[in-house]
C-alpha cells in the first residue's frame, strides 16, 4: 500500500528544506525553503512517536555527521541515512544505528554506473541487500525518459531510469510514478514535488499502491502550508484499516 514517508534533510549541520537543483558549489545560488530551529533528533523523535517507518536522513554536503548520528540515536534501527556513503563507511553508519544506507554518487564514477562499486558496497554490508537503498534521483529528458542525477543533481549520468521537482512543490511526475510501479519489484519511494494529501491519493492510484511518497517542503513541520504533518500520519493510519 502507498504510505507517506518522512525525511530529515541536513545541510551545514541543520535541518533544512532546500531546492535540490540549487545544491551546487555556489552558496549564493542555494535556495532554502526552510531552516528549522529544531535539531535532527527532534524530528527523529517525532517520527518514532508516530511510528513512521522508512524515514530518510540525508546529509547534503559536509558538516552533517554529528546531526545525522543524533537522529539515528533518537530512533536506532529505524532511519535510513544517505549522503557521502561508500564501501568504506557504510558498515559504520549501520553500526551507528541506521536501518539502511542510501547510495547514489558512489555508484556512478565519472557519471557511469559501476557494478564493481556496487559489489564492494554489498560486501561491506555483509552481502545483506536489505541494508541498501539505491537513490535514483533523476531528471527528465524528453517526454518519457529519465536519467540518474548525482552530485546534488548537478551531474547527469548515462544511466537511464527507463524532472527533478525536489523542493519546488510542483507536484509529482505522474508518468514516472506509473513507470516505477511497472518496473519495480521491490519497495520504492518517490520523493520530490509532493504538495498535499491529494498527491498521496494520486500516487496511490497511479501506482496501484506500489509506490510510497515523501513530502518535504509542503509540510507544516518544515514551514510549509500544503499539508499538516498530523494529516499525513492520519492518512497512513487509514491505509491499514
Amino acid at each position: 500500500m502507498t504510505r507517506f514517508r518522512p525525511c530529515i534533510d541536513l545541510h551545514a549541520g541543520q535541518v533544512k528544506q532546500i531546492v535540490g537543483g540549487t545544491l551546487d558549489s555556489s552558496t549564493s545560488a542555494l535556495k532554502t525553503n526552510y531552516v528549522s530551529k529544531h535539531p535532527a533528533g527532534y524530528y527523529a523523535e517525532l517520527y518514532r512517536e508516530n511510528a513512521l517507518e522508512g524515514a530518510h536522513v540525508i546529509m547534503l554536503g559536509p558538516g552533517n555527521d554529528e546531526a545525522a548520528r543524533e537522529a539515528l540515536a533518537a530512533w536506532p534501527g529505524h532511519l535510513q541515512v544517505g549522503g557521502g556513503i561508500n564501501d568504506k563507511n557504510a558498515a559504520l553508519w549501520i553500526d551507528n544505528g541506521a536501518s539502511k544506507v542510501i547510495i547514489t554518487s558512489f555508484l556512478f564514477p565519472d557519471g557511469k554506473f559501476s557494478q564493481e562499486r556496487l559489489d564492494a558496497l554489498l560486501a561491506a554490508l555483509g552481502g545483506d541487500k536489505d541494508k541498501l537503498v539505491i537513490d535514483l534521483s533523476c531528471r527528465r529528458r524528453g517526454d518519457d525518459r529519465w536519467f540518474v542525477a548525482m552530485n546534488k543533481w548537478q551531474t547527469i549520468t548515462d544511466t537511464e531510469v527507463t524532472e527533478d521537482n525536489e523542493g519546488l512543490q510542483r507536484g509529482v511526475d505522474e508518468k514516472l510514478v506509473e513507470k516505477l510501479a511497472v518496473w519495480c519489484s521491490i519497495p520504492v519511494t518517490y520523493a520530490g514535488g509532493g504538495r498535499n494529501l491529494n498527491d498521496l491519493e494520486l500516487v496511490k492510484r497511479l501506482s496501484n499502491g506500489r509506490v510510497d511518497l515523501t513530502i518535504g517542503s509542503a509540510l507544516d513541520c518544515f514551514g510549509g502550508t500544503g499539508v499538516s504533518f498530523d494529516d499525513c500520519v492520519k492518512w497512513n493510519t487509514e491505509q491499514t484499516r
